[in-house]
């Protein structure tokens, strides 16, 4: 939980919220099929469940000066990577340090599967 005080008061920020904020934004993305599981509460989350949740495959760290996320991805084939790493880069920087007012230090595309 990333936590700081204004002067109207204390904001908390959940680690689920952002996460699922960053995956809206990763899915919109063009040419992203998906994303892949990245720690074991993910994988055993996508078995049971059967569903594909919009926090899977992203990992957020830091606190409330800044933020690093790790994403893993699943992308077309034939497409040009690093274009896809970029606008993912560039949009999920802008729609946190939006919505959060918390600046992302780090992006870190992996991407783990290319599919057709």
């Amino acid at each position: 939980m990333i936590s700081y005080e204004t002067r109207l008061g204390n904001i908390e920020l959940t680690v689920g919220f952002l996460s699922r904020l960053i995956g809206n934004e990763v899915i919109s993305c063009f040419g992203v099929v998906g994303m892949v599981p990245s720690n074991n509460r993910q994988r055993l989350s996508k078995i049971f469940l059967k569903d594909s949740a919009l926090d899977t495959g992203i990992k957020v760290t830091g606190n409330a000066d800044k933020l690093n996320v790790e994403i893993h991805i699943v992308v077309t084939y034939g497409m040009n990577i690093n274009a896809i790493a970029s606008s993912i880069t560039e949009k999920v920087k802008y729609k946190v340090e939006k919505i959060t007012g918390t600046p992302v230090d780090r992006v870190v595309i992996k991407v783990d599967g290319i599919k057709e």
